[in-house]
């Protein structure tokens, strides 16, 4: 089943936020202004479903299909591929890249760059944590009050309220241990 085209309105508002207000100054410099709301207001606008009051720093980088839930932020010059799936109440550090798309290398007599692409959905919970620099590779799944480390490289799941970190991420605890 194919979804609907992205309509004209969304495409304005989406080449709007990526030429003129992408890069403009965060909320924290007093020179900031108003640009903080413009650019949460034209994300919220062009996404495919945008949930209540994101926040959206400088540089974000996201798919107008990808979904972001109440109250999440986009962290600095984050990535964000399409058929993403966010949470509520997410926040991402600086240099956070979440992937949904990988090459395909099946085939040994065709090269890497002529097999097309795997897609896949890739969904991050609500309450989560993701520290600068992560990557979450492709399909992964992470649950709900989740904090990822600074640097760590997502290859698999994550369940519910674990903590995670290292290249790849793996387990280092849980939060709902005493």
């Amino acid at each position: 089943m194919k979804k609907d085209p992205i309509s004209l309105k969304r495409k304005v508002q989406f080449l709007m936020y990526t030429l003129f207000f992408k890069q403009t100054p965060e909320d924290f410099r007093p020179y900031a202004l108003f640009f903080p709301r413009i650019r949460s207001f034209l994300v919220k606008n062009f996404l495919e479903k945008c949930g209540h009051k994101p926040r959206v720093k400088k540089g974000a980088e996201i798919s107008p299909k990808a979904y972001l839930g109440n109250y999440s932020e986009l962290g600095t010059n984050c990535l964000i591929q399409a058929n993403v799936y966010i949470g509520d109440n997410v926040i991402m550090g600086p240099d956070v890249k979440i992937y949904s798309r990988n090459h395909k290398f099946d085939l040994i007599t065709i090269p890497i760059q002529k097999q097309g692409k795997n897609c896949f959905e890739t969904r991050i919970g609500n309450d989560v944590w993701l520290g600068a620099n992560v990557i979450i590779t492709a399909g992964c799944n992470i649950g709900n009050h989740v904090v990822v480390a600074a640097g760590a490289v997502v290859t698999k799941d994550v369940p519910d309220y674990a903590i995670v970190g290292g290249v790849p991420a793996k387990i280092l605890k849980f939060r709902n241990e005493k």
